[in-house]
């Protein structure tokens, strides 16, 4: 994993530490890892100590991560057709108590996600397509797809910060 980037020291003692410091963030990830499936998990795992530590959304990280492992998947196995010469980019902001945003970006050619849409796959549940669309969609309070698909942008807001 490489780019961390925490403005928390206490999070994770490993990191490497910007000199660009942010009022609203509490946490700038940027990470990539090869197009492999075995390659989601540990980057995962990574992340949700981070996120967790952060307490930007307290109570919803369970949500966050069946999202992430989906975009992750979805990005590794559909955007990049598993070859791991290509690389999947994440980037995850986090404000304290506020909102998480996550970033995954493969490099294929994407999908027209409208199509798919119209197309009644995502509405099946026991299709493999668009499963993994329908589960970001659920946990996550933003989901959309910019770069002709192969970038998802998904955002979710703490509870508390919904309420204000």
């Amino acid at each position: 994993m490489s780019g961390i980037r925490s403005l928390n020291p206490a999070t994770d003692p490993r990191s490497r530490f910007s000199k660009k410091r942010s009022r609203s963030s509490v946490l700038e990830v940027d990470s990539w890892i090869p197009s492999k499936i075995q390659a989601i998990s540990p980057l995962v795992g990574r992340l949700m100590k981070l996120i967790e530590g952060s307490q930007c959304v307290p109570g919803e990280e369970s949500d966050i991560e069946l999202a992430l492992r989906e975009a992750l998947n979805n990005a590794v196995v559909h955007g990049n057709q598993e070859d791991p010469e290509t690389k999947v980019y994440v980037r995850c902001r986090c404000q304290a108590g506020k909102q998480i945003s996550i970033v995954v970006t493969d490099q294929g050619k994407g999908f027209d996600f409208e199509e798919t849409i119209s197309n009644g796959i995502t509405t099946d549940p026991d299709s493999e397509h668009g499963r993994g669309i329908q589960l970001m969609k659920a946990y996550m309070d933003e989901v959309r797809f910019e770069r002709a698909g192969s970038e998802v942008h998904m955002r979710k807001r703490s509870r508390s910060a919904l309420r204000s």
